[in-house]
C-alpha cells in the first residue's frame, strides 16, 4: 500500500524535475506523475511564488528560478531532518 503525496512534496517533485530548465508540461506530468489540471494548479503556484519561470515562445517550456532551487534545497533540508 503506497503512501499519499504531500503538496510539498509534489512541489519539490516539480521544482527538481524543471531545474535544467526547458521542460515541458508534458514531461512534468509524467514525472510527476499527475494529471494536467493538478499540474497546471502546481505550476501556477509555483510562478506565482517565483520558484518557476515560464518562457511564452511557440511551446511554453519551465526552468526553476534560483529562488526555486534554494527552496527545494530547504525541502530537502527538511525531509531529511524529519525522516
Amino acid at each position: 500500500m503506497s503512501k499519499k503525496r504531500t503538496r510539498t512534496q509534489i512541489l519539490a517533485e516539480i521544482l527538481a524535475i524543471c531545474q535544467e530548465g526547458n521542460v515541458n508540461k508534458t514531461k512534468i506530468v509524467y514525472q510527476a506523475n499527475l494529471n494536467f489540471q493538478n499540474a497546471g494548479y502546481f505550476l501556477d503556484m509555483l510562478i506565482a511564488k517565483g520558484l518557476l519561470e515560464d518562457t511564452r515562445d511557440k511551446l511554453i517550456l519551465y526552468k526553476t528560478t534560483v529562488k526555486g532551487k534554494q527552496a527545494l534545497k530547504n525541502l530537502k533540508n527538511t525531509e531529511d531532518i524529519c525522516s
